[in-house]
C-alpha cells in the first residue's frame, strides 16, 4: 500500500495544476485535489493494475469537479467582495507577460467547460488525445473537435490573428477542366488580369 501511495503522490503537482486551471481559485483547487485523493484511496480497489494511474486520477478529479459545478448550480454560489479585492490589487499592470497570462486566464474562463477541459488536459497537462478522451469519458475525435473549437475561441477572445493558411491553401485552385483542356487553362489565367 505504501508503494501505491507513493505512485499517487507523484501525480499531485499535475492534479493541482489542472485543478487550479479548472477552478481558478487556489483554495478551491486544493480542496478539489484533496477530495480526489481521498476518493482515489477509498476506491483504489477499482483501479486495474497495469492501467494508467495518471488518467485514472485525472478522471476522478474531473468527475469531482463536474459534481461540484452541478452542486453549485443547484445551491447557487456566492463570492464575498473581500475575497476578490486582494487578488486584484496584488497584480501589477506594468508587466506584459503577467497581463497576457491574466487575459489567457479570463479567456479560458469564458470558454464552455467542455472546451476548457480539453484544452487544459492536452495543452497544459500534455496528455494525448486518447488519454484526455479517457479522462473526459468521450471519444478521441470529440476531444480533437473541442480542442479545435476551443483554440479558435481563445484566439478570438484574446484578439489574436488566425494562423496563416499553408502555401497549398493559398494557391489558386485550378479547375478540373483546366487540367484536362489546355485552352481552358489560358482562359483561367486571363481571369485574374481582368478582375484586377
Amino acid at each position: 500500500m505504501a508503494d501505491i501511495r507513493q505512485k499517487i503522490e507523484e501525480h499531485i503537482p499535475n492534479l493541482r495544476r489542472y485543478a487550479r486551471a479548472l477552478v481558478r481559485d487556489a483554495t478551491g483547487a486544493d480542496d478539489l485535489v484533496q477530495e480526489c485523493l481521498t476518493r482515489a484511496l477509498v476506491k483504489f480497489h477499482l483501479w486495474r493494475e497495469g492501467s494508467d494511474l495518471r488518467a485514472w486520477l485525472f478522471t476522478i478529479l474531473h468527475n469531482q469537479y463536474v459534481n461540484q459545478v452541478r452542486r453549485s448550480v443547484r445551491e447557487g454560489a456566492t463570492v464575498e467582495l473581500s475575497e476578490i479585492t486582494p487578488l486584484l490589487l496584488s497584480r501589477s499592470a506594468s508587466q506584459e507577460k503577467c497581463l497576457e497570462l491574466r487575459d489567457l486566464d479570463r479567456a479560458l474562463g469564458r470558454l464552455p467547460a467542455e472546451q476548457r477541459a480539453a484544452i487544459l488536459l492536452v495543452g497544459l497537462e500534455g496528455m494525448s488525445y486518447v488519454d484526455a478522451a479517457a479522462v473526459l469519458g468521450i471519444p478521441a475525435g470529440t476531444v480533437r473537435s473541442r480542442l479545435s473549437r476551443g483554440r479558435d475561441a481563445l484566439r478570438e477572445l484574446m484578439g489574436l490573428e488566425p494562423q496563416p493558411r499553408s502555401r497549398q491553401e493559398m494557391r489558386p485552385r485550378t479547375s478540373r477542366r483546366a487540367l484536362l483542356h489546355p485552352s481552358a487553362r489560358a482562359e483561367e489565367s486571363a481571369l485574374p488580369a481582368i478582375a484586377g
